[in-house]
């Protein structure tokens, strides 16, 4: 069996998030909460009002499994892209720079 996740883009720099188990959105996978299928729906429709709030772009639930850390490890190769702050081509230096700020400011 595999767990669900909702992952999003942030709005204001485009950059992945995982919904949090405080309903907040966190740029790190291991924040993300890990929802069971009797709450999915609950969760999903927090997700997307948050969409209407134009906090998030597209969140929508994703598969994943629970590593021995307890951390969640998505199951499809994009969203492990995606988690790991993909893509898998390069950038230019300049976005590069600014990616990795944006990621080490949160955390």
């Amino acid at each position: 069996m595999t767990d669900k996740l909702i992952t999003a883009n942030h709005l204001a720099d485009g950059l992945v998030v995982f919904l949090t188990a405080a309903g907040g959105w966190s740029y790190r996978l291991a924040d993300a909460r890990v929802i069971p299928d009797a709450e999915l729906d609950v969760a999903l429709a927090h997700a997307k009002a948050q969409h209407e709030a134009q906090i998030v772009v597209d969140p929508y639930e994703i598969e994943a499994t629970v590593d021995a850390d307890g951390v969640p490890v998505p199951v499809r190769l994009r969203e492990k892209i995606r988690a790991a702050g993909g893509p898998t081509v390069a950038y230019g230096e300049a976005e590069l720079a600014g990616r990795a700020v944006l990621l080490n400011q949160a955390g």
